[in-house]
């Protein structure tokens, strides 16, 4: 079983309008409402690739209740912790013809002390039963930067497998406290680093800086894919896994699938090229699809035998 976190849960509105321009009326021509946030996403992904899941984290006011509903709608065992202030919403408008995509995102609720601390209280029993926990995505106000370094400190004491998908400073500080894997994506593993990434020296560089930092195994995920670094029997070995070129209608959420894909493939005792060639195809079938955490498996598998997965060498080595 798989326990994912989502801190900052929303209600998820993708709108399609065709010639979308700013300062203008249009009228939508698809829309879809989805329970949203990195961890849901991931959940959604699991629940696709028939990974038992369980989706935890903070849900408050009348749109926490939407959340809550639209979870069990799908079928996607949830167990949120209900809190008083409101969970966000959050609007995209994706434009077909102009292959652009606008989000607008409100904050998030205040958080109180005592209900962070029923959260830790449930995250401490779900733990138990997981073969892994997975935190993903922003924290809300009232929650310190070191929230997620703390619960990934606390839950690697009692022995659970725990697996990061954050930015900024809570990435900065999460990564310190040693998860199993972390999953940032490229511009935020830049910003991790320090630098930004042209090229294969470039992510490598950045894979090695960012397991210096603390985490055991990295992912760099983008559109294209992702490079990895990833540890086993002693070993440490890096790689760079390319999706096929298809023609993507949103890329929205598709690093939280290929997450997705990855945790289910290692799930299923799969070996790491294996795993990073059905993660990207995952992650690239979600590009298809509106709606985060969205995928066809059966499309997936049409994409693997696509997927280019190399072995790189250290940077510098000979």
């Amino acid at each position: 079983m798989i326990v994912t976190v989502t801190m900052n849960a929303a209600i998820d509105r993708t709108l399609t309008v065709p010639n979308f321009q700013r300062g203008q009326r249009h009228r939508a021509s698809q829309g879809l409402t989805l329970a949203g946030g990195k961890g849901i996403n991931i959940a959604r992904a699991l629940k696709s690739l028939g990974v038992p899941v369980v989706a935890t984290g903070l849900a408050g006011g009348r749109t926490g209740t939407r959340v809550v509903e639209e979870l069990t709608s799908e079928a996607i065992l949830n167990d949120f912790v209900r809190i008083d202030d409101e969970s966000r919403t959050s609007t995209a408008i994706v434009d077909p013809t102009g292959a652009s995509y606008t989000e607008v995102n409100e904050w998030g609720p205040q958080v109180q002390p005592e209900e962070l601390e029923i959260l830790l209280e449930k995250l401490a029993y779900l733990s138990r039963g997981a073969d892994y926990v997975v935190f993903a995505g922003s924290l809300p106000r009232g929650i310190d930067n070191d929230f997620y370094a703390e619960a990934v400190r606390e839950l690697n004491r009692r022995g659970a497998q725990t697996v990061l998908d954050c930015e900024g400073e809570p990435l900065r500080l999460g990564v310190q406290a040693e998860p199993l894997l972390i999953s940032p994506n490229e511009r935020e593993a830049e910003l991790l680093v320090g630098q930004e990434f042209h090229d294969d020296d470039d992510f490598l560089a950045g894979l090695e800086t960012i397991a210096e930092l603390g985490a055991r195994n990295v992912l760099i995920t983008r559109e294209s894919g992702c490079w990895a670094l990833l540890r086993s029997d002693r070993q440490t070995i890096r790689f760079r896994a390319l999706a096929p070129r298809i023609d993507a209608v949103s890329a929205v959420g598709s690093g939280d699938v290929l997450l997705a894909g990855f945790i289910a493939a290692r799930l299923d005792g799969r070996t790491d090229e294996e795993a990073l060639r059905s993660a990207v195809a995952a992650g690239a079938a979600s590009t298809l699809e509106l709606g985060a955490g969205r995928f066809e498996p059966r499309g997936a598998g049409r994409l693997v035998a696509g997927v280019e997965v190399a072995q790189l060498e250290p940077v510098g080595s000979d």
